[in-house]
């Protein structure tokens, strides 16, 4: 694990990520909160892509809770059925739409407690959908954000919650906002965790990892 940066390095590192994204945008596809909220879930231990893939169909004609109510579980694992879990993560999403319904109206909520309340939706999924939709600077720490953030120094941790902290606590705060998404998209197409692209790394002279590819 490398050490923690300091600030001005990650203000350095930050200005470089948002000079070559200033806005950078998740990868999941959503036509509103409530489907957004399915996708994050729908995404655990399941490629972008392969989400994206399934529920191409699945939002055209179930894009609130009641019409996914109304379309069924079988429905639903019909159409999610190439994405891993798929039965298990059906039986979330239908619980999931019946909450929405009755106790918010068919609204999602928009609070990290509210949403970490339903079914198959813990803490990483409610931060994306905060972040995503209402634009908390919330952190949604994943296998490519820890990675990242430990090889780099820009936010080491044990554990997912520590790198959530570093990142809360360390990274400036008029970066906080798209943090999590420079930081994942740099994990998914430069630092990689087998091959990493060193060479053309923006932040390779600034980042501590030993192993650095030529």
């Amino acid at each position: 694990m490398a050490k923690q940066l300091d600030y001005h390095t990650l203000r350095e590192i930050f200005t470089r990520f948002q000079d070559a994204e200033a806005e950078p945008k998740g990868e999941l596809d959503h036509v509103n909160v409530y489907t957004l909220l399915v996708a994050v879930a729908l995404s655990a231990q399941a490629t972008d892509a392969g989400v994206n893939r399934a529920t191409k169909s699945l939002f055209k004609i179930a894009d609130t809770p009641q019409k996914m109510l109304d379309l069924g579980e079988e429905q639903v694992i019909d159409h999610i059925k190439t994405i891993g879990l798929y039965r298990n993560k059906a039986k979330n999403v239908i619980k999931l739409s019946r909450i929405l319904v009755d106790q918010y109206g068919g609204e999602v909520p928009c609070s990290r407690a509210a949403l970490e309340s339903l079914p198959g939706v813990g803490r990483k999924t409610a931060n994306v959908v905060l972040n995503m939709w209402w634009r908390h600077p919330a952190q949604a720490v994943d296998t490519h954000i820890f990675r990242v953030g430990n090889r780099s120094g820009i936010a080491p941790g044990k554990d997912v919650d520590a790198v959530e902290r570093a990142i809360e606590d360390n990274i400036p705060v008029d970066f906080q906002l798209h943090a999590h998404h420079w930081l994942i998209l740099h994990g998914r197409y430069h630092c990689k965790a087998r091959k990493p692209l060193c060479p053309t790394c923006i932040i390779r002279d600034l980042c501590q990892f030993e192993d650095k590819t030529q």
